[in-house]
């Protein structure tokens, strides 16, 4: 495996240094003639998982031959709990999980999220979930002891309760769960109206919402994608329509050739405007259809809403199998470098502009912040708004208290606001305004303490300013962060004259 990897990635070590990797590798070598089978495995997973791609992974399908837990944990706003389950468990469905095995709950998912192959963190809470109803890597994570029947802590009604398991079932259970299965869920929301078709739409009347689900990029036998949103634009040009949402959160992907008509449709209608064309993400919106929301932000007027995308802007896919000689299982990697956005463009996901997040009790109501974000989205100060209000404002503390408001409010959790707050504090550097530039590279600072780069601005801005001592406090500081930050490094030799 760790001959093969970098073989064929095309640049396995982007994210991870090569030393750590090698480091991994000896140290799992080391350990194998001691450790039982299922440690070995999880060590695999958690070697490949370290590359940090969502499309290099280690997920040993075969392997996992011993049962299930017929439970399929959800990481909800406010905790780990039982989204669906088998009949012999139905009475656990909304329990919200406490302890499994040795561990707490946030600890047992956190051990588990080190084993998934993902961009980001979203793409592991859509994982490690699913891993914590897998008996092998439990005792692979040293959840529970070789031997032992898993258990877990649940607080019902108040109260908790132990329950231990008897595996049964496979893997596909979980990833597939059995139409007899329980649901959390009271009333089915509108978003899980249709789960197995690939895409359809529905008029909301009452809202003049037009609401698209597409759940893959992928081709119906009977209407190509393409097909399918030319009778949804014709819709909209000729019925009453002030909104159109196109919901891809339950989209991991497919086939990339075919968004390119699908975006330009959607730029020649006359739904294009900002506030009337929506787009809802989430924690499976991965690898085509991140290319998919890539061209909408690029090319349409689209508002984001909802969680961010699993995928990386630009990122690594068309994963390929290792085959692994003596186990006869097989690791993903990557095989190509997908560059849709500006090759300077290092986000770590497509954040919405709304934030709309699933709490336990909205999955149990049936109810939907992110299309209700839609329906009760008014126009209101953007991050962009306020930037553009401080240019013609000669105060620049009219700035933070708009800033600070803007972040304060939960709509905006997700809104990357250090590149944009440099750009403000050049700006007022480059107008001579050298003490608001500093009070905006301060705050900053404030909310990225530990970004080298927002200190190594505050440094030029105090260099500005002839403030040697902090300019050198801020360089030091980035270099504290960032050894091998440039900038501050260069700026720190100019300022001690060596």
């Amino acid at each position: 495996m760790a001959e093969q990897m970098p073989k064929q990635h095309p640049n396995l070590y982007r994210r991870m240094p090569k030393a750590d990797f090698d480091a991994a590798v000896k140290s799992l070598n080391d350990r194998i003639p001691s450790a039982s089978q299922d440690e070995i495995l999880a060590g695999f997973m958690r070697i490949v998982a370290m590359v940090k791609d969502g499309h290099t992974g280690f997920f040993p399908m075969p392997y996992f031959n011993s049962g299930v837990i017929p439970l399929r944990f959800y990481k909800f706003d406010d905790g780990l709990f039982v989204q669906r389950a088998s009949q012999a468990y139905h009475d656990l469905v909304g329990a919200k999980v406490i302890r499994i095995g040795k561990l707490a709950a946030d600890e047992a998912l956190r051990q588990a999220g080190t084993l998934a192959g993902a961009d980001n963190e979203m793409g592991i809470s859509e994982n490690a979930p699913l891993f914590l109803s897998i008996p092998e890597i439990w005792r692979g994570l040293g959840i529970v002891e070789q031997g032992q029947d898993p258990s877990v802590v649940f607080e019902i009604g108040g109260k908790e309760r132990t329950v231990t398991f008897k595996p049964a079932g496979s893997v596909n259970d979980l990833i597939h769960p059995p139409a007899d299965w329980a649901d959390a869920a009271k009333t089915t929301p509108l978003y899980l109206k249709h789960p197995d078709d690939i895409y359809w739409f529905e008029y909301l009347k009452d809202q003049k919402i037009v609401y698209i689900q597409q759940n893959a990029v992928a081709n119906k036998q009977d209407e190509p994608v393409a097909k399918f949103y030319e009778r949804v634009i014709e819709f909209v040009a000729a019925n009453p329509v002030d909104k159109l949402v196109i919901d891809l959160r339950r989209n991991d992907g497919g086939n990339n050739g075919l968004n390119r008509p699908v975006v330009i449709g959607l730029i020649k209608s006359k739904i294009n405007e900002r506030g009337k064309l929506f787009v809802i993400t989430g924690r499976m919106t991965f690898s085509a259809a991140q290319n998919f929301v890539n061209e909408i932000e690029k090319y349409t007027n689209a508002t984001f809403v909802g969680e961010p995308t699993a995928g990386r802007p630009n990122h690594y896919g068309d994963g390929r199998p290792i085959p692994l000689p003596n186990s006869h299982l097989s690791v993903q990697a990557s095989t190509l470098y997908w560059q849709d956005m500006d090759p300077r463009d290092n986000r770590k996901w497509t954040a919405p502009e709304i934030a709309a997040t699933l709490t336990s009790a909205d999955y149990r109501d049936g109810k939907d912040p992110a299309l209700d974000a839609v329906i009760n989205y008014r126009p209101s100060s953007s991050l962009q708004g306020i930037i553009d209000a401080a240019r013609d404002d000669k105060d620049a503390s009219n700035f933070v208290k708009a800033y600070d408001a803007f972040k304060a409010d939960p709509r905006h959790r997700y809104v990357e606001t250090e590149t944009t707050l440099n750009r403000v504090g050049y700006s007022l550097l480059q107008n001579k305004r050298v003490a608001d530039a500093i009070e905006i590279f301060k705050l900053n600072v404030r909310d990225f303490p530990g970004s080298a780069n927002a200190f190594d601005s505050l440094g030029d801005g105090y260099a500005a300013a002839g403030n040697r001592e902090e300019a050198i406090k801020a360089y030091e500081k980035a270099l504290a962060i960032d050894p091998n930050f440039a900038s501050s490094a260069s700026s720190l030799k100019k300022l001690k004259g060596n």
